[in-house]
């Protein structure tokens, strides 16, 4: 399993810290009037552009910095601008000087903590700078800044460690990891004992992989409204007997994106220790090819009793989902939510910055739209369009796990789920968990999606 990374953290709020104005254009004119200063930063070309940095000279050395907020524009375009500064100054403790409203104080908080995210695991030779260190801006809830950059970092860890060192039971590890640090209670039902537990879609899914499947059952908390999220943790995607191109697997890893992310969730809200009873459910599984996997036309009889015709091996995500919704509905809860990375339909309709989400519940929705917009977290509400319902329905057997339809797929699986999530306070996440190319704080690599946008929701989803 990955090894646990020292907690992100804000330097200290006794430390001796050098001075990071943060600008926007229209107040620069204002600052160079005033600063020692404005003959460099005008020699420098300072435009106060978004991410821009200039350092400022004092009789030993750095005296400060000046950094640009941009305009309202290019902070709508670009997420987490500062970060850029951020990177840029060189080590050691820096405090933000200058006018920002709560929400710009927030983002900036953030990203200073997420900024400093590296993968190294695989890269132990490999010296990096050392980051620098940023106050929380004044008035800034650092206990839940620093939480919320602590689950998207663990987030991103276990999506980033290759297959090879995160199967199923690996996937494990990382939760009974967390279970222990926070003491919450951890069962396993592992193998043939899927079975024997009725849990028979997991099992068909994993079963051909010597990298035995299992349902992980994570509780937490004994008193308050009760949440389930259930994660779907594919270790790797081959797409089965079904197989995908070489191309297709090169993201694969991901695949238990959604675990990873109700685990960086789960790690804020434990950390946060809100007033609620959580449980979070993980069927981890590879789906790959041996001589007993999974085969086209297949019928499956889930949990539920609701029979599964495969018309694509490659469409297990929802298959798997399917057995730990309905376990997850028996067990009973007030409100839950599944995040997948289910469907390449799904990138195709938003792209892969926008985390896809399905609910029947108004409430809900208003409270996440909030959520994300107050974490920084961008999410777009689906709709679950019953007109489609049919489509889901290939005669033969209850259901069809890869409908012929050829549209709106995203839609059509979120469907499928609900078939056996039977709770009418259900939300779903169809999310990418992959940034494709470097952007501010948010590097290349594993990406949490939506889970800032629910910890922000809990208040008023829950009444807590």
């Amino acid at each position: 399993m990955t090894s646990a990374r020292p907690a992100p953290s804000f330097a200290a709020a006794d430390a001796t810290s050098k001075p990071l104005h943060i600008l926007k254009p229209e107040g620069l004119a204002d600052f160079l009037a005033s600063s020692p200063h404005a003959g460099w930063l005008r020699a420098a070309g300072f435009e106060a552009g978004l991410g821009e940095l200039v350092l400022l000279p004092g009789e030993d050395g750095i005296a400060g910095a000046v950094a640009g907020l941009g305009t309202e524009k290019a902070r709508r375009r670009t997420r987490f601008g500062l970060a850029r500064a951020f990177a840029a100054l060189p080590e050691g403790d820096w405090h933000l000087e200058g006018p920002l409203s709560p929400a710009e104080a927030d983002e900036a908080a953030l990203a200073a903590l997420l900024f400093a995210y590296r993968f190294d695991r695989y890269r132990p030779g490999k010296a990096a700078k050392a980051p620098a260190r940023i106050k929380a801006p004044i008035g800034v809830d650092a206990a839940r800044i620093a939480a919320m950059a602590a689950g998207e970092m663990l987030t991103r860890d276990l999506i980033n460690t290759p297959a090879q060192d995160m199967g199923p039971a690996e996937l494990e590890a990382a939760a009974r990891s967390l279970a222990a640090a926070h003491g919450a209670r951890i069962e396993v039902t592992t193998g043939e004992a899927l079975l024997t537990q009725n849990l028979p879609m997991i099992h068909a899914v994993g079963r051909a992989s010597p990298r035995a499947p299992r349902l992980i059952d994570l509780h937490w908390g004994n008193t308050g409204p009760r949440l389930t999220l259930v994660g779907k943790g594919v270790c790797f995607d081959t797409g089965g007997l079904d197989i995908k191109p070489s191309a297709g697997m090169l993201l694969m890893k991901k695949d238990m994106g959604g675990a990873a992310t109700v685990l960086g969730l789960a790690q804020m809200i434990m950390t946060l220790n809100l007033p609620l009873q959580l449980r979070v459910l993980i069927p981890a599984v590879e789906n790959v090819i041996s001589g007993n996997a999974l085969m086209p036309k297949d019928i499956l009889t889930s949990r539920k009793g609701l029979t599964v015709e495969v018309n694509n091996t490659d469409a297990e995500g929802r298959l798997v989902l399917a057995d730990a919704l309905t376990l997850a509905s028996e067990g009973g809860c007030d409100v839950l939510i599944s995040m997948a990375t289910l469907t390449g339909a799904a990138r195709v309709a938003v792209g892969p910055d926008l985390a896809p989400y399905y609910t029947d519940d108004e409430s809900m929705a208003q409270a996440v739209e909030a959520g994300a917009k107050a974490g920084f977290d961008p999410i777009w509400r689906m709709p679950f369009h019953e007109a489609y319902d049919p489509v889901i329905e290939p005669g033969i057997a209850d259901l069809d796990n890869s409908p012929s339809f050829g549209f709106a797929g995203s839609i059509t699986a979120a469907l499928f789920l609900r078939r056996f999530a039977d709770h009418p306070r259900y939300m779903h996440f169809d999310i990418y968990g992959h940034c494709p190319a470097d952007a501010p704080a948010r590097p290349k690599g594993g990406a949490g999606q939506g889970a800032r946008a629910l910890l922000g929701a809990l208040p008023a989803i829950l009444e807590l």
